[in-house]
């Protein structure tokens, strides 16, 4: 204990210093999402995942866990508004990566492509290597276009596990960065609550104004079946036929949703089901850089402009008239299917917590899905939203 102690004044000392002399660096943003409106917030996460040796757990928890995080974030409200939600993805700790960036690589930046934030977290793999905590929290506040307004809420969630302290960089460093953007940084660590004080993982998160708490990254996910899972897959099927693409990358952006479907239905079938209820939420799931449908609620004069030699073959000779009043049809199909997702997803929420009361003294493991929704829950409140 006299160690631990020792340890972390020498560090919380280090902080101080370090916070005095650190200089910023410019940021170099990338996959820049649109501005946001004037007065209006945000929520912005960056998920930074340790992808070393043992870390199987943690990936195949963050695959599972974008759906509930995506979905808690949506129930958000500020003043009456809903903020547009924003993911950006880091991993740390592959030795393949830049040794001179600490072995940290993003995966993507801020978006609202939430089919391409899921399919990067499919992709990931285990390797191992040097975890360099200061290093991702540093590359993720600088690379990145964070919001500069006070009312957003921005938020990093790092896990991973070894000694917080590793690297060139100092956490410090990244702290100074955090504290100048108003970012909140809650540290995860992936096993015993007191390893993870040992290994200094509560430091990052004091200093970012976040919280630190502790995971079972091998805990099983959780696939609580329910009468309502297969209705919500074939209604899932129906609204993937209302999608309309157009663009160079409307067709292979088609095949992703698909695709993406397909992964999380193969996870299991909560996951699943999570999935579809986030592609029921307007503000939440859109796709207006490849879809007619979204394209058009942005913009109702879109099937005017867009190029009609980058649609499918069944609209390219179609008058604009005739295009507008396709693109309606669709958009009134998908607002009822929409509508009856959240009708059926409603009951199956009901069913799932009316279930878990009958084990209500079971305590189950902290995993990634339950710590990131506590810390939404209780730090957005900060900036004056509620969630429901």
């Amino acid at each position: 204990m006299a160690l631990l102690l020792l340890g972390s004044v020498y560090a919380l000392a280090k902080f101080q210093k370090e916070k005095r002399s650190a200089q910023s660096q410019t940021p170099s943003p990338v996959d820049i999402p649109e501005k946001n409106t004037a007065g209006s917030a945000k929520i912005q996460a960056a998920v930074l995942l340790d992808v070393s040796n043992s870390m199987d757990g943690l990936i195949d928890q963050a695959k599972a866990q974008l759906w509930n995080m995506v979905s808690v974030m949506g129930k958000a409200s500020c003043n009456g508004i809903a903020p547009a939600v924003e993911i950006a993805l880091y991993e740390y700790g592959r030795p393949a990566n830049d040794e001179k960036k600490g072995y940290v690589k993003q995966i993507s930046g801020f978006t609202t492509d939430l089919d391409q934030i899921s399919q990067k977290l499919f992709s990931l793999t285990t390797n191992g290597g040097d975890e360099y905590c200061g290093q991702v929290m540093y590359s993720s506040l600088t690379e990145m276009d964070w919001d500069t307004s006070a009312s957003s809420y921005k938020v990093i969630f790092i896990a991973g596990n070894e000694d917080f302290l590793q690297g060139k960089l100092s956490f410090t460093t990244a702290c100074s960065e955090a504290r100048k953007k108003n970012v909140i940084v809650n540290t995860i660590y992936c096993g015993d609550r007191m390893q993870g004080l040992r290994e200094h993982w509560n430091l990052g998160s004091e200093c970012g104004a976040g919280s630190y708490t502790h995971i079972n990254q091998d805990a099983k996910i959780e696939d609580v079946a329910t009468p309502y899972d297969n209705t919500l897959f074939l209604l899932n099927d129906q609204l993937n036929k209302t999608y309309m693409t157009y663009g160079a990358e409307g067709e292979a952006s088609y095949r992703k949703q698909a695709e993406v479907d397909d992964l999380n239905k193969k996870m299991n079938k909560s996951v699943m089901a999570k999935r579809v209820a986030v592609k029921s939420k307007k503000e939440l799931y859109y796709n207006t850089g490849w879809d007619l449908v979204d394209a058009s609620k942005k913009d109702s004069t879109f099937y005017q402009k867009v190029d009609m030699k980058t649609l499918p073959d069944s609209l390219k000779t179609k008058s604009r008239l005739e295009l507008k009043q396709a693109i309606s049809k669709k958009s009134t199909e998908r607002d009822a299917i929409q509508k009856e997702i959240e009708t059926i997803n409603t009951k199956r929420e009901t069913f799932i917590a009316t279930e878990k009361t009958k084990t209500a003294n079971t305590k189950g493991d902290q995993t990634l899905e339950t710590e990131i929704e506590k810390i939404i829950r209780q730090q957005a409140s900060r900036f004056n939203m509620t969630i429901k």
